[in-house]
């Protein structure tokens, strides 16, 4: 650490036993502090930082915001998806408010005017990929494990996957989002995940750095101060099988996806076809149609249709039993109904997209 960014003072600018703020230089600085619970995000942390990233940007004093977790397993594991369970099933409003506060702030993120460095060292899924792959900047570490998990609890990819996924280079996205593939450094800035990666026990060298620099340049001055940190992962594992995601993968639909691995016949494609056997049914035929929905609307469209399919999850079995089965009971043997592909009802899919009327969350 030189003498500029020691001698950088830091002024508090509150926040929670869960989230807290401060300002160093130019720099605002966002710290997920739930440790234990993987930093998942709850209402009470959305609740808190919307109004801070809004005030961010038009303060003249604050050129970039920076947002990392606490401890060294997660950036950030997801949103409260437990806490939403437990209010699905006793009849709370939870199911409506959370996805709707959380949506409106990956939409404040992904308009945000200024540098958004997010330090994504650590497990980072669901939510927290929401918080992070619409900022400008992402900054991997040798601890990132990336990953849209949705379909193994009964949802679907969300926080704004179904305008990041089909945007993604191939049938990357659509791979992600059925498989819930787990991407570590290399593979996260392939697939645009990470923007840069930064090995080492570095993290905190790169915040100090940031609030060291003079930022008012916007994002070239954050891209000089990345530029001294950047490492070289290595070649990408999922580069070796790209060919065969998109084979696959860019099936109208997910029967049709099945089958194009069984003809693949490779021993990647006999896992991948293992791991979608597990997956939800409902949630994979939910998935495909939103990106493929997805990759034809803009970025706020995107979102409104995303709040109307979790309250069709939220009114769903399969959100309930995922939820049982990989959080609560822990058994990961969950009973999805229907079972199979053959037995969803593709007009019940289709309906899951309607407008909510005076529910609905309308961006735009």
């Amino acid at each position: 650490m030189n003498d500029s960014t020691s001698a950088q003072a830091a002024e508090n600018l509150g926040g929670t036993e869960e989230i807290a703020f401060r300002r160093r230089g130019g720099l605002a600085e966002v710290e997920m502090t739930r440790p234990k619970a993987l930093n998942a995000l709850t209402l009470a942390m959305i609740e808190a930082f919307d109004p801070k990233l809004r005030g961010w940007a038009d303060d003249p004093q604050i050129h970039a915001v920076a947002i990392k977790g606490t401890g060294e397993k997660a950036f950030c594991a997801g949103g409260d998806v437990r806490a939403v369970w437990e209010a699905g099933k006793a009849g709370g409003d939870l199911t409506r408010t959370f996805f709707w506060e959380e949506y409106s702030l990956n939409r404040l993120i992904h308009a945000f005017p200024k540098p958004y460095v997010a330090l994504i060292d650590g497990i980072t899924m669901g939510g927290g990929v929401g918080l992070s792959v619409h900022g400008s900047h992402r900054v991997a570490g040798d601890r990132t494990m990336v990953a849209m998990p949705e379909t193994a609890i009964g949802f679907f990819p969300d926080v704004g996957a179904t305008w990041v996924l089909p945007r993604l280079e191939g049938e990357l996205g659509t791979y992600m989002a059925l498989t819930g593939a787990r991407l570590k450094a290399a593979d996260a800035l392939y697939a645009g995940f990470a923007t840069h990666y930064v090995g080492g026990e570095r993290k905190d060298e790169v915040a100090d750095a940031l609030a060291a620099a003079d930022l008012s340049a916007g994002n070239a001055a954050v891209d000089r101060v990345l530029a001294d940190f950047a490492g070289d992962t290595g070649e990408a594992p999922l580069q070796a099988h790209r060919e065969a995601i998109d084979r696959c993968f860019g099936q109208d639909s997910v029967e049709d996806i099945f089958r194009a691995l069984e003809r693949e016949g490779s021993d990647w494609a006999q896992e991948t076809l293992e791991t979608l056997h597990g997956r939800s049914p409902t949630s994979m035929k939910l998935g495909l149609a939103a990106l493929r929905r997805g990759a034809e609307l803009d970025f706020d469209a995107c979102m409104t249709m995303e709040y109307r399919l979790s309250q069709f999850c939220m009114a769903d079995h399969e959100f309930y039993e995922g939820i049982r089965a990989v959080l609560v009971d822990k058994d990961h043997a969950p009973q999805w109904q229907p079972a199979t592909l053959a037995e969803v009802d593709d007009v019940r899919i289709a309906r899951a997209f309607e407008p909510l009327g005076a529910r609905d969350l309308l961006f735009g």
